[in-house]
């Protein structure tokens, strides 16, 4: 079992993740696409999991489970409540960001709908995604690339999920 088993159809995908939660390629911020039902939320999280755990995702460990269940202490999940992502919780990103982390490698910090951002709040994350502290991990959901500030979007690294085939499902 690992964390990325629920993540259907996307094998480059997970190849791109463990590579990374194994020290190879890892950066500071990520970017994940893909249309509805493609599963990039769920390949976030899954992602976080694998930061944290001492076994880079092994899905079995307490700090595996407490990631996915969103009760681990170093990841933060945000959804945007109304209609748009409002800028104190791009501010709550960046004060949570330079916080070190207390149990795990890293102060993980995932932001589902990203694309929800309005340009003032997308400036204002700006700040963590240009000027990260060493510890912290910034992952960012939207349906495109092309959804977000190009100033953002150029700083992450790029995860393009594609719906899964009927197979795979």
């Amino acid at each position: 079992m690992s964390v990325f088993s629920d993540l259907v159809g996307q094998e480059a995908v997970v190849e791109q993740l463990t590579a990374a939660a194994h020290g190879q390629g890892m950066t500071h911020a990520w970017l994940f696409t893909g249309p509805p039902g493609s599963g990039r939320s769920v390949a976030a999280r899954a992602f976080a999991a694998a930061l944290q755990c001492p076994d880079q995702g092994c899905g079995t460990c307490e700090s595996c489970h407490q990631a996915l269940s969103g009760n681990h202490p170093d990841v933060a999940v945000i959804v945007p409540e109304g209609l748009h992502l409002l800028i104190e919780q791009a501010r709550e990103v960046i004060q949570r960001s330079s916080r070190q982390p207390t149990r795990g490698r890293w102060q993980v910090t995932l932001i589902e709908d990203a694309d929800r951002m309005e340009e003032r709040t997308s400036n204002t994350l700006l700040k963590a995604v240009e000027e990260p502290p060493p510890h912290s991990v910034l992952l960012l959901c939207a349906p495109s690339a092309y959804d977000l500030l190009p100033t953002i979007r150029s700083r992450c690294r790029l995860v393009q999920l594609r719906t899964p085939s009927a197979e795979a499902v």
